[in-house]
């Protein structure tokens, strides 16, 4: 069967304060936390809200065998909002490594339908399935640029 959902490449909690996030994981080993790239490097994107996707800060830590992100969303309304508004601070999603394209594709064949996606110009970006009801957690994949 092909997935997209088989080559790990993140963890994304949602926290109500990033910076005192960062703090807290830096105090027991955790890091070091590098500024996500500008979101408004998305030139194709299709989310919800657009101005509160742009508005989402993020922070990333690779460890050994994973990458870790933190995501503060603003008090527009965005899934992430929305999540933190009714779940409190915890995982938003898990994000795999996969073509674009191809994810699209072979999850749509699996029966699962896309929530959000974005690219910017040089080929990377992420889309978002809408796995929370069935999996707990949503599911996204993302292509690293070549």
């Amino acid at each position: 069967m092909k997935t997209p959902f088989r080559t790990l490449h993140h963890f994304c909690l949602v926290v109500h304060d990033l910076d005192k996030s960062v703090a807290y994981y830096e105090s027991i080993g955790i890091g070091p936390w590098n500024d996500y790239p500008p979101l408004t490097g998305f030139t194709r994107l299709s989310v919800s809200n657009p101005d509160a996707f742009r508005a989402l800060r993020y922070k990333f830590a690779d460890l050994d065998n994973v990458q870790l992100q933190l995501c503060q969303p603003p008090a527009l309304d965005c899934p992430q909002r929305r999540f933190l508004d009714t779940h409190g601070e915890g995982v938003f999603h898990i994000g795999f490594e996969y073509d674009l394209d191809a994810a699209v594709s072979d999850a749509t064949a699996l029966g699962l339908t896309v929530s959000m996606r974005g690219q910017r110009d040089n080929g990377s970006g992420f889309v978002y399935f809408d796995t929370r009801d069935d999996a707990a957690v949503v599911l996204m994949a993302r292509q690293t640029p070549a």
